[in-house]
């Protein structure tokens, strides 16, 4: 997925500021920075949800499209409250994937779960609900925007593995917002820093996975001075 000269305006205000930018297929991007740094609005046009200047792989952003093949974690579940755990991935899916979500739903530890109803579940099992639905929604690209926040540490480390080891499976291009440093870290080939629409940090991030969230890799150090 290339992006050349892609921003988005708000008036004068600027979201994004003349990216350049190539996604590699098959690997994890961290998208990092301040609130309002641009991060979730990289999401939405990545998803063709906005539009914008530039192009992206060839296409001009004046009239985009919702991106075909691309499935997108949401911060807060988007859980329909009148739906099953069950129900709620049925609602999105074909009725050719029906047949996974009890498979996926034990996967992700929501076994016996099912039926619950999402004001029966914690905070940590909407949001297995959430990350079941997406990977088994048809894609090739992954956004995710703070797929982790306001869980605890026990939960977010669980959730940490249990993504990648299903990306791993999958093999998809997989773009994520967060402020966490550590799921930087410990989830991606590559983080990349905005500030004020722009990028002032490129990071690979070489260490092999998977990786210990109480010794994480060296370049978690040049992240966080990086953000201060």
């Amino acid at each position: 997925m290339i992006l050349k000269n892609v921003g988005k305006y708000y008036g004068e205000k600027a979201a994004l500021k003349n990216i350049d930018l190539t996604f590699e297929e098959g690997k994890i991007t961290a998208v990092l920075g301040e609130n309002g740094a641009g991060k979730t609005t990289l999401l939405r046009i990545l998803a063709g949800m906005l539009p914008y200047e530039g192009e992206i792989d060839g296409k001009s952003g004046k009239n985009p499209k919702r991106r075909v093949g691309c499935s997108y974690l949401f911060q807060d579940c988007m859980l329909l409250p009148n739906l099953t755990a069950e129900g709620n991935c049925k609602f999105v899916l074909s009725k050719e994937v029906w047949g996974k979500i009890g498979e996926m739903l034990a996967r992700v530890g929501l076994g016996g779960r099912e039926n619950a109803l999402p004001h029966e579940l914690s905070g940590g099992e909407k949001q297995r609900v959430a990350i079941a639905r997406a990977f088994l929604f048809p894609h090739d690209l992954l956004l995710m925007d703070e797929p982790f926040s306001s869980l605890d540490l026990a939960i977010k480390r669980s959730l940490i593995s249990l993504v990648y080891e299903l990306w791993q499976e999958r093999g998809s291009t997989v773009v994520f917002v967060t402020h966490e440093v550590r799921e930087a870290a410990l989830l991606a080939h590559r983080a990349l820093v905005l500030k004020h629409g722009e990028i002032v940090l490129d990071l690979p991030i070489n260490a092999p996975f998977p990786r210990d969230f109480l010794s994480p890799p060296k370049e978690e150090t040049l992240l966080t001075q990086t953000l201060l």
